[in-house]
């Protein structure tokens, strides 16, 4: 650890997030319930809570039993389960759970096990479109017990707050039919609290808004019985358009159109409204929600602040100016036309003054902003203007989560460690939710010594993992948690051998070198580059709209042979491990990724045969992306979701047969076409059953026929007159009210094996 973690010594002594309330008993009974859900006896294990001014724990075992001394409830869950993992007799994850026989357990004592950070954060705003919007206390409960594994206590806690948001607006007079139009759909609602839409496939029922109301209630209760310190919505100064129109003399700005959405209204925090919103919406908050120590304002998420000295800067522009259709600058060229003091002094007074406004509402609260936007807009955000809008918060009352190191390494670099604020460091990993395998952890492992061992890295605070989507690739997350708190051998041989023995119930050494081989052809790739990929969006090509430049497509990252000779090592292990659920589970992953690119290559190698007038070439391709997408479709019927469960799962939180509709609407649109008029179509491609048979097939099954229709007159196939037809059908697509279903294949195995023959070409 002292090799990994040079400076553990220093971030040891930092500020501590677990209340002293939670020091009580009541806190070891509530990790000893955690471990019962998660199938361990409670009369096998003793906890006492500890506090200390480090997170960390100690676990004895001896006659079967565990005792468990921690700082906090969820450090004891941590350490519980670290010990009965590297045992082999407990595996959580999001594709299911291996409990083991507790009993005959190997007596020992792990020693304090501190962790070298003082805060383990977990979520993305995102999130909650992505993943959460139709899950039900059950589903929150797996989740938080999940976190506690993983030794988390500072989760992003978003569900609920359209309730007080609902309220505060009525408070400002308007009427229910201005509401109406005001919240966004559940499965887009966090760019709307983010300021980029507004109702945005409208309207938000009340029953859903009541049911979050009562979700959260729950999901903060027992968040905190964990000792976790949750990280809770505030005011960034976006208002509803009617409340913009109500109050033409106010200083609010229309803000520069988001991937093709109506710009949206934000108000300045100068203005005398600003104050009073925001110290009322954390009022309001409270009543509801009890007091919270950390509060969540993000008011420039991929928009830019108006800083000209007249407001009017920018694509923004003050609301009386909003009608005038002037041309849009661009932001950044129009900050770097004024004097630098200018610039400043306005980035200045917004930071200060979103910080004061928490303050004012919650004395000693800590605000917290998202680092995402210093890393995707850098032409605005130069460190002298990110140094600017943070200079008059005061250092130990703001936390930034640099969430982005695996996309847009090293701002914290290029501002002095975020000169001086406390941060945390993490990444994205996941982004919309796509899943295809992918995810380095020896990345990881080696990024975050680099950063301990850099004198530069200012007041880092903690460690977290922020995916905009959740379910897939959960060994990224079991290691970069297990980096956090820091334990056992992390080399990637010895990690996997315990991986996999808790994972399956067993595990010897060829199953090790087949898991490296998967690693080194898959996982090792930091961010899947191809999502974007000349100005369209999915996670494969053959998830992507289709068109002309197919030929063209990069070879995804990674070592396809390397990945390739580790599903092939672990078909051959299957008469050991096939009674192993996860073992099959993680076998049909790996299979389906390597099918998937099999499928691009022939998506590639069609469109290119019809392109030069080779027909016959094109035909065979065109059939084998048929047989492809449709083998694939059926292996992966059994795994955790599906098109038809998330659109089941919409449908359940509907009250009334028009609710059920909408939801499901809602829902595929998010999967499919997303909305706006910029390039978020296909963001959130999903690898699920339905998906490939029953949306990406048809798309390009026409545009195919489309080429080969023009091979044989001779002439290219007019992309934009398709691609207009296309949105046509995705649309329809989308208010389509045919059911979808999902099943898993009777083999598993066996159809796996007989893909990877299939695409061995």
């Amino acid at each position: 650890m002292k090799t990994l973690f040079p400076a553990l010594g220093l971030i040891g002594t930092l500020f501590v997030t677990t209340s002293a309330a939670h020091a009580q008993s009541d806190g070891g009974q509530a990790a000893r319930a955690a471990l019962r859900r998660l199938g361990v006896p409670e009369r096998q294990v003793s906890v006492a809570i500890q506090p200390s001014t480090a997170p960390r724990y100690r676990v004895r075992v001896d006659h079967d039993r565990l005792k468990v001394e921690a700082s906090s409830p969820v450090a004891a869950v941590r350490g519980a389960a670290a010990m009965l993992n590297a045992q082999g007799r407990l595996s959580v994850s999001w594709e299911g759970d291996r409990v083991g026989p507790m009993t005959r357990l190997t007596p020992g004592d792990s020693g304090w096990v501190s962790s070298p950070f003082n805060i383990r954060a977990y979520l993305n705003t995102c999130t909650y479109g992505y993943t959460t919007p139709w899950w039900n206390w059950a589903r929150w409960e797996r989740e938080i017990d999940a976190m506690a594994v993983h030794g988390v206590d500072m989760p992003l806690a978003m569900e609920g707050q359209d309730y007080v948001w609902r309220q505060l607006w009525r408070e400002q007079g308007l009427s229910e039919a201005q509401l109406a139009q005001h919240f966004s759909g559940p499965a887009f609602l966090p760019w709307q609290r983010m300021g980029n839409i507004e109702g945005y496939r409208a309207r938000l029922p009340t029953g859903w808004i009541d049911k979050k109301h009562a979700l959260q209630k729950r999901i903060l209760t027992r968040m905190r019985d964990l000792g976790m310190t949750p990280i809770l919505p505030a005011f960034a100064g976006y208002v509803p358009k009617a409340f913009a129109e109500a109050h033409p003399k106010a200083r609010i700005y229309k803000m520069r159109s988001w991937e093709g959405f109506e710009g949206t209204y934000w108000l300045d925090p100068s203005d005398p409204l600003f104050a009073p919103l925001a110290k009322r919406f954390l009022q309001l908050y409270t009543a509801e929600y009890g007091p919270g120590q950390y509060y969540l304002a993000d008011a420039f998420n991929e928009m830019v602040p108006p800083i000209a000295e007249d407001g009017s800067d920018t694509a923004n522009a003050a609301y009386g100016d909003a009608t005038a259709n002037t041309p849009a600058l661009d932001a950044a060229t129009k900050a770097a036309a004024l004097p630098r003091e200018v610039r400043d002094a306005r980035l200045a007074a917004y930071g200060q003054r979103l910080y004061a406004a928490i303050a004012a509402a919650a004395p000693g609260a800590t605000w917290v902003m998202q680092g995402w936007l210093f890393g995707a807009d850098k032409k605005f955000w130069t460190p002298d203007a990110i140094a600017a809008f943070l200079r008059d918060v005061p250092d130990e009352k703001m936390l930034i989560l640099d969430i982005g190191n695996d996309r847009y390494p090293g701002i914290w670099k290029t501002t002095n460690g975020f000169d001086g604020k406390n941060w945390v460091y993490g990444y994205v990993h996941n982004y919309g939710g796509s899943n295809p395998v992918y995810g380095a952890p020896d990345f990881y492992r080696r990024d975050v010594a680099a950063m301990f061992a850099d004198k530069g890295r200012g007041n880092v605070r903690g460690f977290g993992m922020f995916p905009e989507g959740l379910h897939s690739n959960s060994l990224i997350y079991d290691y970069a948690y297990d980096v956090a708190w820091p334990g056992g051998d992390m080399g990637l041989g010895p990690w996997l051998s315990r991986y996999t023995a808790a994972r399956y119930g067993r595990s010897d050494p060829a199953m090790t070198a087949a898991w490296q081989d998967v690693v080194a052809g898959a996982y090792d790739v930091r961010y899947w580059t191809p999502r974007w990929w000349n100005e369209r969006a999915g996670a494969y090509l053959f998830f992507k709209r289709p068109a002309a430049d197919a030929p063209t497509y990069p070879v995804e990252p990674g070592d396809r042979a390397k990945l390739r000779a580790g599903i092939a090592a672990m078909l051959k292990l299957a008469p050991a491990y096939g009674a192993s659920p996860l073992y099959r589970y993680d076998l049909v992953d790996l299979t389906r990724h390597a099918a998937s690119l099999s499928l691009d290559d022939s998506v590639k190698a069609a469109v290119a045969a019809y392109q030069k007038g080779d027909v016959t070439t094109g035909d065979r391709e065109t059939a084998r992306v048929k047989a492809l997408a449709l083998a694939i479709d059926h292996l992966i019927g059994g795994q955790q979701e599906s098109l038809a469960s998330w659109i089941a799962d919409a449908r359940a939180y509907g009250d009334t047969p028009a609710e059920k509709t909408a939801y499901e609407q809602n829902a595929k649109a998010q999967v499919t076409v997303w909305g706006g008029r910029g390039h978020l179509g296909d963001y959130a491609s999903k690898a699920w059953a339905g998906m490939y048979a029953d949306y990406y097939l048809p798309r390009w099954t026409r545009y195919l026929a489309e080429a080969r229709a023009a091979a044989l007159a001779k002439r290219p196939v007019d992309d934009a007159a398709f691609t207009a037809r296309l949105l046509d059908w995705e649309k329809a697509w989308v208010a389509d009210p045919r059911p979808y279903e999902a099943s898993a294949p009777a083999d598993p195995v066996a159809e796996a094996r007989a893909l990877m023959t299939e695409t061995a070409r």
